[in-house]
């Protein structure tokens, strides 16, 4: 693998050798919450293959299992049953702590609400990550990737200090500071204006295109699918439509024909009441990173 010093972390693959097969592989998956007539089964046996340094979007109504499919695919929560494999490890029978170091060292996140510690300078917040996972904090590696999402001169500013599209541009360099296998990113660019929507889709495109990163994305937006090489279409918790190369005007016109029709299986109820069963409950540091639990101070 050729690897690139200009990269977030240093080490990110140039994606003409990234890494051959799949940075994620969801296989006959299903996830369902309680039992008999009150189950609810938000994911029905999808089959999701994910190649390094691809670009998928996910969309479908609310209710779909779109979020679901990205928790289940980051192992945030836990499939019912099937099988998946991120970054070449099965998650199948791995215990809590297994599973926080995967996510740790092989997932990175991209929130709505950015989800970034606001006593924390936006260098501290992408260098999270890494003292979540016990490793040194490189402020040069924090540095480069600030600097390729356009921030290098705000490195020690606080969230309240940035604006909306700063804070997920924060939120994007704090992903790809380990230099995952997978970023995973819900709803990016939900709580942004159209203009830096489209800017932080860029950083996203890019991230693939030249850093070689490997990105799911859940969204409504069929502007923000647009950007991605792949589109798969939710409804009732199967895979009932997909679109390579799609603009956003057909991939509304997708959505529009989905809310016409109904899948084979339809879910009893959008919700369940509490936390399912064997999703991860997560601390404040780790709600941030999706990682684990560190003491932070402002520096």
């Amino acid at each position: 693998m050729r690897i690139h010093d200009d990269s977030p972390g240093g080490r990110t693959a140039h994606p003409a050798t990234s890494p051959a097969g799949d940075a994620l592989t969801m296989h006959a998956v299903t996830r369902r919450h309680g039992r008999g007539n009150s189950a609810v089964h938000a994911l029905r046996g999808v089959n999701v293959r994910l190649p390094y340094g691809s670009f998928t979007a996910v969309m479908g109504p609310s209710g779909s299992g779109k979020s679901t499919l990205l928790q289940c695919g980051a192992g945030l929560d836990r499939a019912t049953s099937g099988q998946v494999v991120l970054g070449g490890q099965d998650l199948a029978g791995m215990g809590e702590r297994r599973l926080t170091r995967l996510r740790r060292s092989r997932v990175g996140f991209v929130f709505q609400s950015f989800n970034l510690l606001p006593a924390l300078t936006a260098e501290q917040n992408v260098l999270l990550p890494l003292r979540l996972a016990g490793s040194r904090p490189d402020r040069a590696a924090a540095a480069r990737a600030l600097g390729l999402v356009g921030l290098a001169d705000r490195a020690r500013h606080r969230p309240g200090e940035l604006s909306g599209g700063q804070q997920q541009r924060v939120a994007i360099a704090r992903a790809l500071i380990t230099r995952p296998d997978l970023i995973c990113a819900d709803e990016p660019t939900g709580a942004l204006d159209p203009a830096t929507a489209e800017d932080v889709m860029g950083l996203l495109r890019q991230a693939v295109a030249e850093w070689g990163a490997t990105v799911l994305m859940v969204t409504h937006d069929p502007a923000a699918a647009a950007w991605a090489d792949r589109v798969l279409f939710l409804q009732d918790g199967t895979v009932v439509d997909e679109a390579q190369g799609s603009d956003a005007a057909d991939i509304a016109a997708r959505m529009r024909a989905m809310r016409t029709t109904r899948a084979p299986h339809a879910m009893s109820s959008t919700h369940a009441a509490g936390p399912p069963a064997g999703h991860t409950t997560a601390t404040t540091a780790e709600a941030a990173t999706a990682g684990g639990t560190v003491e932070v101070s402002a520096a």
